[in-house]
């Protein structure tokens, strides 16, 4: 539907950030009204603030309530919510939220996003969730959202928009004008006009901003960029994320042979898979699996058990490990009191080494063209720091037992411990890359395991020969 230049002023409003603004603020003003209203069973006044609020801040409000408040926020401010306020939501709080949606609703919503935006919405969810929210929608938006739902998931079909704007190569710019001018079907937001041949293979690409520019009887030919980044519906994400980062994109055409121009993938979806690749690895590492901080309390505990179990199990070889040294340490009860010093160093200097390597081959900065020079600097690193942190220990052991043998048994393990530790925190990560294991997912229990082991059975072990 057309809309006058004050319906659209009306919409939106300016805002001015400042240092130190806290961007929540909205919500968190909101809150107790929401609650008061809640309690008197009056909700005249909030309507109109809940109309107002940015999409955004709108989700944080729904993420401050607690479950029951958030079923009665939406059966009560449902129509008021801005239908983008659904892309804007945490995974469970999102599922709960478009369960609590009555179907014209839902129909309603996914009617007024954007192509990628409503499968962002969907495709997390379980699939009777999915079929019902489907079921909801039109038709024709159906339609749309199964075929992208076809693609592989995390792949460049699953993030484009259907909505671009493509024109003949023939054209000029004039013809470009009038065709943006007339025409009803166009995208609302666009920023690119995609120079397309007959079979809808794109050419070339054309900001509006130089069309705007040159005058009508130019050809398109002969000012469109051609320099083009062409993606495949298939190509997975974390490649494409790389795309845009290596050679400053703003947009990407996505098209096959056969169809030619599918879709375009734009900034704001690169920026939203970093955002989750990133937080995606920082999990694998801790050993968590897909969660929130709105999961319940039984889900999350579920979900972090088998990554502690397998944590369990190498702890239990550090401590066979230590057991085979029992009568040393029987023996001179120093031992036990130094030797996590010994561990604790390795596991975290190998930690150091393995969050670089991680982060670099993610970002496709650590290859098998730099390896070798990435494992030599990190061996020399660890020499370096092994070597002062071993003069460090022996003075403290020195100081503490007055015991100089036992000092240089804590500084050959400390240094020893270390070295391997700079190893393994740059080979695992290599290795498990090699064997097309995402290196985030099992580097840190294996060179937790590792460190440990060898901490252990270093320091004890060079005790057992030299002090015993």
């Amino acid at each position: 539907m057309d809309q006058s230049l004050e319906e659209v002023k009306g919409e939106e409003k300016a805002v001015y950030l400042t240092e130190g603004e806290d961007r929540l603020a909205p919500a968190e003003r909101i809150l107790p009204l929401v609650r008061d209203a809640f309690d008197q069973s009056d909700y005249g006044e909030v309507h109109g603030e809940i109309q107002e609020l940015h999409p955004s801040d709108c989700a944080d409000l729904l993420e401050f309530l607690n479950r029951d408040e958030r079923g009665r926020f939406v059966d009560v401010f449902g129509d008021d919510m801005h239908h983008e306020t659904l892309t804007y939501l945490e995974g469970t709080v999102q599922e709960e939220v478009l369960d609590r949606l009555q179907p014209q609703q839902l129909a309603e919503a996914f009617r007024e996003l954007d192509s990628d935006d409503a499968l962002d919405v969907i495709e997390d969810l379980d699939e009777e969730e999915r079929e019902r929210v489907l079921a909801a929608i039109l038709p024709v938006d159906r339609e749309v959202v199964r075929e992208s739902l076809s693609y592989p998931e995390e792949s460049a079909g699953r993030l484009m928009a259907k909505e671009f704007v493509t024109v003949p190569l023939e054209w000029t710019v004039g013809q470009a004008i009038d065709y943006m001018r007339a025409s009803r079907d166009l995208p609302d937001d666009f920023y690119d006009l995609y120079v397309v041949d007959k079979e809808l293979s794109p050419l070339g690409v054309l900001p509006v901003s130089r069309v705007m520019r040159s005058k009508r009887g130019v050809s398109i030919e002969t000012i469109m960029s051609t320099d083009l980044h062409i993606v495949a519906p298939d190509l997975n994400q974390e490649d494409l994320a790389y795309e845009f980062r290596q050679y400053n994109l703003s947009s990407a055409p996505v098209a096959t042979p056969e169809a030619g121009m599918v879709g375009v993938v734009t900034l704001d979806d690169i920026v939203r898979v970093i955002d989750e690749e990133a937080e995606d690895d920082l999990f694998k590492m801790a050993g968590l699996g897909a969660e929130d901080m709105y999961s319940r309390a039984l889900q999350t505990a579920r979900s972090r058990f088998p990554w502690l179990t397998v944590n369990l199990a190498t702890a239990i070889l550090a401590s066979l490990v230590i057991s085979m040294f029992d009568q040393t340490i029987e023996r001179l009860v120093a031992l036990a009191v130094l030797m996590p010093i010994v561990a604790s160093m390795g596991g975290n200097a190998g930690t150091q080494t393995l969050t670089v390597a991680v982060r670099a081959i993610a970002m496709k900065d650590l290859t098998s063209a730099n390896a070798l020079r990435f494992i030599g600097k990190e061996i020399f690193v660890a020499v370096i720091n092994g070597a002062g942190f071993a003069a460090l220990a022996a003075i403290v052991t020195l100081f503490w037992f007055g015991d100089s043998m036992l000092a240089m048994v804590i500084a050959i393990a400390m240094v020893g411990n270390l070295l391997v530790a700079g190893l393994a925190g740059a080979l695992i990560p290599l290795i498990l890359e090699r064997l097309n294991i995402d290196p985030a997912n099992a580097s840190a229990v294996i060179l937790t395991t590792i460190t440990d082991i060898v901490g252990f059975f270093a320091f004890l072990g060079l005790a057992s020969w030299l002090l015993l």
